[in-house]
C-alpha cells in the first residue's frame, strides 16, 4: 500500500486524503520508515501538489496534534510569521508594538536550526528570560499585558515537526506546497484568527526566486481562504541581512534599539509595515489609520515600555543583557564603493563563530555573532572596519570570500 501510494506521486497522479493520511499519519506512527518517507517526499518535490492536496495535507498536520484554545481573548488574535532570513528579529519589534496598540499577541515561536537561532533562542540570550510558560500564565499574562512569546507549550502540529526534521536532511526543504502547509498547519493550530506572514525571498532564504514567492503567497492565502482566516503577506528581499546584527544577543540589543528610535533603514520599515497589517487586521481598520498609530507608538515610548514590560513579566533582565566574547574587526583590502553584503555568506560566518546550530541539539554561543558596520552605498577606504566578529572560539579561521563586494 506505502509502496502504491510513493509509485502514485512519482508517476505524477494526484493523491486522494486518505492516501496522504495513510502515508503521513504512518509516519508519524512509525510504520512508514524514513527511507520511504524521504522517497515519497522527493516524488511531491519533483511533481509537486495540486490546492486540493495541499489543503488535505494542511489538515492531516493540524489534526496530528493539539490545538490551542485563546477563546479566553475575545479580541482578534492575528499571528505573524516569517519564512526565516539572516538578521531577523523582526518579532521582537513588532510584537511589544502591536500589544502596544492593544492588538493582543500570543506567539509560540521555536529555536533555530540553522545560521542563527530562532526567536526562543534570541529571547533566551537575555538573562534569567523564560521561555517555557504554563496555559495558566500564559492566559494570565496576555490577559494582564496583551503579549507572550513562549516556546510551544502544546503538542502543536507534531506531525509537521516530524516530517520538517526528515526533509531538513533529505534535500526535500523547497517544496512549496510543504512550505505552505507547513506554516500554515502551525498557525491555524495555534488559534491565529489572523495571519501576516513575510516570505523571504533571495539568497540568504529559503524562497531563492521571485516566481517561487509569488507562488507561496497564492497558496497561504488560498489556504486561508479554505480555513477562513484572513491573511495578508509581505514578499521581502533576503539577498542582504536585514539590520546590521546578525545573533542572538546582538539581535535582541538591536531591537531594543529600534524601539528606541535609534534604528533607520531597511530593518525599520520592514517592521512597520508588518506591525501595520496585524493592527489593521486586528482591529478591522485601513491600513493608513494602522500605520498612524503603529508610528505614533514607536515615537512616544509605548512599544518600547511595553517591550521592556513583557521581558520583566518573563523574568528576563534587560538591564544585564552584554557581549562577553573576543571581537575580531574585519577591514576592507581596498577602496571604493560598498556594492553589496551577500546574506549567505554572513549567515555560514555567524554559525561558524557559534552564533547557530548545525544540529538540534548543538548548544548556541549567545554571545556570537556579527555587527555590520558599513551600509551599502557607502564609500570605503583601504583599511576600514566593515565589521566585527564576536566569537568565544580561539583564534578562529574565518571564511570572508564573497561577503562584501567593493568596487
Amino acid at each position: 500500500m506505502i509502496l502504491d501510494i510513493i509509485n502514485k506521486k512519482a508517476n505524477k497522479y494526484e493523491l486522494t486524503k486518505e492516501e496522504l493520511e495513510t502515508i503521513f499519519m504512518g509516519y508519524l506512527n512509525n510504520e512508514v520508515k524514513d527511507y520511504q518517507m524521504s522517497a515519497f517526499l522527493m516524488a511531491i518535490c519533483i511533481n509537486d501538489m495540486s490546492d486540493s492536496e495541499v489543503f488535505a495535507l494542511t489538515d492531516i498536520f493540524i489534526k496530528s496534534g493539539d490545538i490551542l484554545d485563546l477563546s479566553f481573548i475575545d479580541e482578534i488574535k492575528v499571528d505573524k510569521h516569517s519564512t526565516g532570513g539572516v538578521g531577523d528579529k523582526t518579532t521582537l519589534i513588532i510584537a511589544p508594538l502591536v500589544a502596544s496598540c492593544n492588538v493582543p499577541v500570543i506567539k509560540m515561536s521555536g529555536r533555530g536550526l540553522g545560521y542563527t537561532g530562532g526567536t526562543i533562542d534570541k529571547l533566551e540570550s537575555i538573562p534569567s528570560f523564560t521561555v517555557d510558560l504554563s496555559e495558566e500564565e500564559i492566559k494570565k499574562q496576555a490577559k494582564e499585558i496583551g503579549i507572550v512569546i513562549t516556546s510551544q507549550t502544546k503538542d502543536l502540529a507534531p506531525l509537521d515537526k516530524k516530517v520538517y526534521a526528515l526533509r531538513d536532511v533529505t534535500a526535500t526543504t523547497n517544496s512549496i506546497p510543504l512550505i505552505a502547509s507547513s506554516i500554515m498547519s502551525k498557525k491555524i493550530a495555534g488559534g491565529a484568527d489572523k495571519i501576516v506572514i513575510d516570505i523571504k525571498v533571495g539568497n540568504g532564504a529559503l524562497i531563492k526566486t521571485m516566481e517561487e514567492a509569488k507562488r507561496l503567497e497564492s497558496l497561504l492565502i488560498k489556504i486561508g481562504t479554505y480555513y477562513q482566516k484572513e491573511v495578508r503577506t509581505v514578499i521581502s528581499n533576503m539577498d542582504r541581512p536585514l539590520g546590521h546584527n546578525i545573533g542572538n544577543k546582538l539581535e535582541v540589543l538591536e531591537a531594543l534599539e529600534a524601539l528606541k528610535g535609534n534604528v533607520k533603514g531597511e530593518l525599520l520599515t520592514l517592521s512597520i509595515d508588518l506591525a501595520t497589517k496585524m493592527v489593521s487586521m486586528g482591529k478591522g481598520i485601513s491600513e493608513e489609520e494602522a500605520n498612524k498609530e503603529v508610528k505614533e507608538n514607536l515615537e512616544n515610548g509605548k512599544a518600547l515600555n511595553k517591550f521592556i514590560e513583557f521581558v520583566k513579566y518573563q523574568h528576563g533582565n534587560i538591564d544585564s543583557l552584554s557581549i562577553d566574547s573576543k571581537v575580531y574587526n574585519i577591514k576592507a583590502n581596498k577602496s571604493g564603493i560598498l556594492k553589496d553584503i551577500n546574506a549567505l555568506s554572513i549567515a555560514k560566518l555567524s554559525e561558524s563563530l557559534g552564533a547557530g546550530r548545525k544540529n538540534k541539539d548543538d548548544d548556541i554561543d549567545y554571545n556570537a555573532g556579527i555587527v555590520i558596520k558599513k551600509n551599502i552605498g557607502d564609500e570605503i577606504k583601504e583599511g576600514d572596519i566593515l565589521a566585527s566578529l564576536y566569537t568565544n572560539i580561539d583564534n578562529p579561521n574565518f571564511n570572508l570570500d564573497g561577503i562584501f563586494e567593493i568596487s
